[in-house]
């Protein structure tokens, strides 16, 4: 657990950097690698090189996951993966920024980074991403054709990050506690209020924040302020009935307002020692890897509210002065592969929904995730409406206005 005034000073780091104007950029390449080069080229250059890939080491299936993946790169192209675990990619894209500020535009240290769309906002904003990788990746041609490859967090992709993965506010509970959990905020703030027992992380952890953009979403009577800027909209009458919601939540979630899980994974581990009811994930599987790894009872059970929750795509970016581009392609390519992409959303191995389209895949491809079982633990599939994310620019303000509310 965490107390929240040590928060305070992580919430000024670079995710604070402002998105609210976001231009359309394609930085100059300052390499002999070109992003549109023939594939074959890519191949050739790429041979021999180290790609550091900077990205969250806080779960181990995921860290098995990618050590599996830099065994089999290494193997098929000859480029070596080193996974640098990271605790908040802001860090690093505050590190990008520096180097830059410094003129370092060749050889940085950073080559791949998984990113969410708060940080690509900043990175696209400040001219940190190299160019249009992602239209020259072979895989890219299976991928769904869905808004959340090309829109991340509102603001347009346009080739400037890979997706790697799906994601969608879930809720897991388990069902010999929980006969009948809520199916919407006001429900929730209901089960509380009648003994149930809940508790998210605080902002600015990342799934925290999500809650509190999902609590605004079904809220709000001025939904489409969302989709803009936030310098666009009238922020305290756009946020008033959240603010209001949260007051009266507060006091009767575990913890009671004054302490808070410190991430979603705690959620669950909570809810498998009985403290709480109802754990929050980003990751619609991943009940079904829990209770195959042990985490969780077989009476789990996953759901969203019936209005939707919030989903997006998750994506991987190339630093404009990265050292090893050639490389970061075949890294970036290599996890859209159907072998990849099939190992990633098998929850024996990780459980994270995949980006590709299935009937884009050959038989060998559709065989691997015909395989898949998810048991009866993860989201059906199928079910649960999906949400939009609001503008990047939302996330800082909504986080510094619920620090200055709550973070005492």
């Amino acid at each position: 657990m965490i107390r929240l005034e040590h928060l305070l000073n992580h919430c000024k780091k670079l995710r604070n950097l402002s998105a609210a104007v976001l231009i359309s950029v394609t930085p100059a390449t300052t390499s002999a690698t070109e992003f549109d080069a023939p594939w074959e080229k890519i191949l050739d250059e790429a041979k021999g090189q180290t790609v550091y890939f900077n990205a969250w080491g806080g779960s181990d299936r995921i860290n098995s996951y990618l050590s599996w993946a830099a065994k089999s790169i290494e193997n098929e192209y000859d480029v070596k993966l080193e996974h640098v675990k990271i605790g908040d990619i802001a860090e690093i894209v505050s590190q990008v920024e520096a180097a830059k500020a410094v003129g370092r535009d060749t050889a940085g240290n950073v080559d791949l980074m998984w990113v969410n769309g708060e940080n690509f906002a900043a990175m696209k904003n400040k001219q940190l991403v190299w160019g249009a990788f992602a239209h020259s990746l072979p895989n890219a041609a299976r991928l769904q054709d869905s808004e959340s490859l090309t829109m991340d967090f509102s603001v347009p992709v346009e080739g400037l990050e890979s997706p790697w993965g799906g994601a969608q506010l879930v809720f897991i509970y388990d069902t010999a506690v929980a006969e009948k959990p809520p199916r919407s905020a006001t429900e929730l703030l209901e089960y509380v209020e009648n003994g149930g027992r809940f508790a998210y992380p605080a902002p600015p952890a990342f799934l925290g924040t999500t809650m509190v953009k999902q609590f605004l979403h079904q809220l709000t009577d001025q939904k489409s302020a969302l989709a803009q800027p936030v310098d666009q909209a009238d922020f305290e009458a756009v946020t008033t009935p959240l603010w209001n919601y949260l007051d009266a939540l507060h006091p009767l979630l575990w913890g009671k307002g004054k302490s808070w899980p410190t991430s979603a994974e705690k959620t669950r581990q909570m809810v498998d020692d009985g403290e709480i009811d109802i754990a929050i994930s980003f990751n619609p599987n991943e009940a079904s890897a829990a209770v195959k790894s042990g985490q969780l009872p077989e009476t789990v059970r996953t759901y969203t509210f019936d209005e939707g929750t919030i989903g997006n795509t998750h994506f991987v970016t190339i630093p404009y002065n990265a050292k090893a581009k050639a490389g970061a392609m075949i890294v970036a390519n290599f996890l859209l592969s159907p072998e990849a992409q099939a190992r990633k959303a098998d929850p024996q191995y990780w459980g994270d929904p995949t980006v590709l389209a299935i009937d884009k895949l050959d038989t060998a491809g559709k065989a691997l995730f015909a395989s898949i079982d998810l048991g009866p633990w993860a989201l059906p599939i199928g079910s649960g409406k999906t949400l939009p994310e609001p503008h990047a620019s939302w996330a800082t303000a909504i986080e510094q206005a619920w620090l200055k509310r709550y973070g005492k």
